[in-house]
C-alpha cells in the first residue's frame, strides 16, 4: 500500500487479533499514551437533530475512538450491520456465526463535517485492500464496508474510490463493499466507549490506542482541539 502526495493521508493500519476480547483491565507492556476528548453525553432530541453515517473497518473499540476524535462528530455508538440476523449478539458476530460486521454509527453535525469528509477518515483510518480482516483480525465480521443511506452518499463514497484508483492509493484492489444501509444493532453496553473505559486492557494498549495515534498523526485538521 502506498500513499500518494495529492489524497490526504492514505495510510496502511495493522492490528493484532482481538477475537476473543477480554474485558478486563489488563496491564501491557505496552507504552502507547492517547488523549481522549472528554465525554459529552447526548439527550436523545439533540441526537435526533444530527446526521449519522455507518461504517466497518475491523474492531469496533478503534473505530469508534477514530471517530469520536474528528470534530463534528457528537456520539459514536458500536453495534453490529451488514447482515440479515435480528439481534445479533457478540457472541454471534465474533465468532462469524452471523453475515453482520462490527460497524459504528457515527452522529455528526454537517455544518461542521461533511459525509465526504467522514469518508476519507474511513479509508484514511484502515487497509481497504484487506478482505475479511484487519491485520490478524480475521474473519468477515471484520470486513471493511462504506455504508450508505442515500444515492447522494453512495456516489461520494464510489468518487472518493475511484480518486484513489485513479491515483494508484494502494498496490492492491480495494476490496470495500458499497453497502446500501440497513439496520444498525447496538452492542452491548461494555462495548460502548471501550477504550475510553479500559486504558489499560492490553488490546487496547497494543493495538487500538496506536492505531488512534497513527490516524491522529495524519490527520491532525481533522481531530476535535482537545483530541491533539
Amino acid at each position: 500500500m502506498k500513499a500518494p502526495h495529492i489524497l490526504l493521508a492514505i495510510l496502511s493500519f495493522v492490528s493484532v487479533n482481538c477475537q476473543p476480547k477480554n474485558t478486563a483491565n489488563e496491564k501491557s507492556e505496552a507504552t502507547a499514551k492517547v488523549e481522549i476528548p472528554e465525554k459529552i453525553n447526548l439527550s436523545q432530541k439533540e441526537m435526533q437533530e444530527l446526521e449519522t453515517a455507518y461504517f466497518a473497518s475491523g474492531c469496533f473499540w478503534c473505530v469508534e475512538a477514530i471517530f469520536e476524535s474528528v470534530k463534528g462528530v457528537k456520539e459514536v455508538v458500536s453495534g453490529y450491520s451488514g447482515g440479515p440476523e435480528q439481534n445479533p449478539t457478540y457472541e454471534q458476530v465474533a465468532y462469524g456465526r452471523t453475515r453482520h460486521a462490527e460497524a459504528v454509527e457515527v452522529y455528526y453535525d454537517p455544518e461542521i463535517i461533511s459525509f465526504q469528509k467522514l469518508v476519507q477518515v474511513f479509508f484514511g483510518s484502515h487497509d481497504p485492500t484487506s478482505l475479511n480482516r484487519q491485520g490478524p483480525d480475521r474473519g468477515a465480521q471484520y470486513r471493511s464496508i462504506a455504508f450508505y443511506k442515500n444515492a447522494d452518499e453512495k456516489k461520494l463514497i464510489q468518487d472518493y474510490i475511484d480518486l484513489l484508483v485513479s491515483n494508484n492509493a494502494y498496490d492492491r484492489p480495494i476490496v470495500t463493499e458499497v453497502t446500501k444501509f440497513d439496520t444498525f444493532w447496538k452492542a452491548e453496553e461494555y462495548h460502548q466507549d471501550f477504550e475510553r473505559k479500559n486504558p489499560n486492557n492490553s488490546y487496547v494498549r497494543a493495538v487500538s490506542i496506536p492505531r488512534l495515534n497513527r490516524f491522529k498523526e495524519n490527520f491532525k485538521d481533522y481531530l476535535k482541539e482537545n483530541a491533539h
